[in-house]
């Protein structure tokens, strides 16, 4: 079976003139994917690629157009972009966005007009003001024929249109139908259920009439036995209340206990005050601290578990109330069945139950009291050793800082230590300073006597001896310039410690 095509080209012509715009007619079905990029060319009988298109126009479709449905439309060629007229065949070819071709038309060909065949004469009438006058228009035949195609073709889609538009409302008036019988069928089917129901409710309620007359009677036999019933719930209900007063004198021995726990609280809140005024034994108050906290988690602890025994205390007393209700349920229901003779029974059961249901109210306020109360100790407790833990981190800091300032007491003594050794050092060079001034005086003596005596002997006779003296100071001199040489003057030593150390000189100074 062959594939269905999803475009056909429709109302192809044979012959076109150039001269005129050329429409091209066009279906797409519902197998066809349609793109923007879709489009139409023009091309020659012959061609071998889809690039040999002599000019083409993009596939344009109607608004509200939805994929996968099918559609008429149309593309229009202007006769600018047409072939010029000659025996050569061309044919329309749709080409998608991939490239590939989807359709092709029959050929056609492009020609020209003759001018006097294929001219048509036309009468039109003008309403004038005296009176009616004709017109006589003489236009192309192919022109003519163009006009009438394309009313045609106007006419034809608005035919399909309105066509499309009245399935459209078939259908919807059918399924508008469908709806309606559905909805019928389900409230038909309802109703036959309400009926049955009904019916069963009578059939029900006439054999419930039928016992209810059986126990009617049985209810004058079975009222002795009911007032003994009642004799015994009387004697429940006082040891239910004794009961309650007895939960009530534990509720108070757990509020003295929680007095006792915020005083003990209180008491710890003032050790904690006491603690910031005595850093130096905060270890010892540490420990006794968190013992006095691990006895009161312990007291904390000991009532969690009084409130879980009044708890099970309570679920006791529910499961009472319980078997009491479903005893009061029994009774009611026969009772009730004999409503007018025992109607006084009834409001004191009602009563019992009201006051139940109110102790019962009240102890579950107390129990969330209780334990509201318990987690704002538990919190209070954790605020504490929050506290705890930032003493202990501040002493650590404390510590880490004595640690640094004994860190720089050590470096201050070493730096004193090279301050005294200077200080010796310089009191060194300062004495070599002195034995080097006297050894100055010295050689300016021994530089004084020669000439002293070279004027005695300018007066005296020659002496040698005298100037062998003087050549053994000179010896001497020469000996006591080199010493001078390797030891370094006072003044640069001086400048490099300086210049090494600066807080030095200012103790040297």
């Amino acid at each position: 079976m062959d594939k269905q095509p999803g475009v056909v080209f429709r109302n192809v012509g044979q012959l076109y003139f150039p001269q005129i715009r050329v429409e091209c007619h066009y279906s797409l079905t519902s197998e066809h994917r349609w793109s923007s990029s879709d489009w139409i060319g023009i091309f020659q009988m012959g061609w071998s690629s889809v690039k040999e298109y002599h000019t083409y126009t993009w596939a344009a479709v109607p608004e509200g157009y939805t994929e996968g449905t099918s559609v008429d439309y149309w593309a229009v060629f202007q006769a600018s972009y047409l072939p010029r007229p000659s025996s050569a065949e061309y044919q329309f070819v749709y080409v998608d966005k991939m490239g590939r071709v989807c359709a092709r038309s029959r050929p056609f060909t492009f020609c020209a007009p003759k001018p006097l065949e294929e001219l048509e004469t036309l009468k039109e009438e003008q309403d004038e003001e005296d009176g009616e006058e004709e017109l006589l228009l003489v236009i192309p035949r192919a022109q003519l024929l163009q006009s009438r195609l394309e009313q045609s073709l106007k006419k034809q889609t608005a035919l399909q249109r309105a066509l499309d538009e009245a399935k459209r409302e078939a259908e919807n008036e059918k399924e508008a139908c469908q709806r309606a019988r559905s909805e019928w069928e389900r409230e038909r089917e309802a109703i036959k259920e309400e009926i049955t129901e009904l019916r069963d409710n009578l059939r029900q309620s006439c054999e419930m009439l039928k016992r209810l007359e059986e126990r009617h009677k049985d209810a004058t036999y079975s009222q002795e036995i009911q007032s003994t019933e009642l004799r015994k719930l009387g004697a429940e209900k006082t040891e239910n209340q004794q009961q309650v007063q007895d939960l009530k004198s534990e509720l108070k021995v757990l509020a003295d206990r929680e007095e006792q726990a915020t005083t003990e609280l209180q008491r710890l809140k003032e050790r904690m005050k006491k603690m910031s005024t005595q850093m130096k034994h905060d270890e010892e108050k540490r420990k006794s601290l968190q013992a006095e906290i691990d006895a009161s988690a312990a007291e904390v602890r000991g009532l969690q578990e009084q409130l879980e025994a009044s708890d099970h205390a309570a679920e006791g007393l529910r499961k009472e109330l319980r078997d009491l209700s479903v005893q009061r349920s029994h009774t009611h229901a026969e009772l009730h069945q004999a409503r007018l003779q025992v109607a006084q029974l009834t409001l004191q059961l009602s009563d019992q139950d009201l006051a139940l249901r109110e102790e019962r109210a009240t102890w579950a306020l107390e129990r969330e009291a209780y334990r509201h109360a318990a987690e704002i100790d538990k919190k209070k407790l954790q605020d504490l050793k929050c506290e705890l833990q930032r003493k202990e981190e501040w002493l650590q800091e404390e510590r880490t800082e004595q640690d640094n300032v004994e860190a720089e007491l050590g470096r201050e003594k070493g730096l004193l230590s090279n301050a005294k050794r200077e200080l010796q050092e310089l009191k060194g060079a300062l004495r070599k300073a002195q034995k080097g001034r006297e050894q100055e005086q010295l050689h300016k003596q021994l530089l004084v006597a020669p000439l002293r005596k070279r004027r005695s002997l300018r007066q005296s006779p020659l002496d040698l001896s005298p100037w062998r003296k003087a050549s053994t100071l000179r010896s001497q001199l020469r000996l006591s310039t080199k010493a001078k040489a390797t030891t370094p003057p006072l003044t640069h030593r001086r400048k490099k410690r300086s210049s090494a150390n600066p807080k030095l000189v200012k103790i040297s100074s």
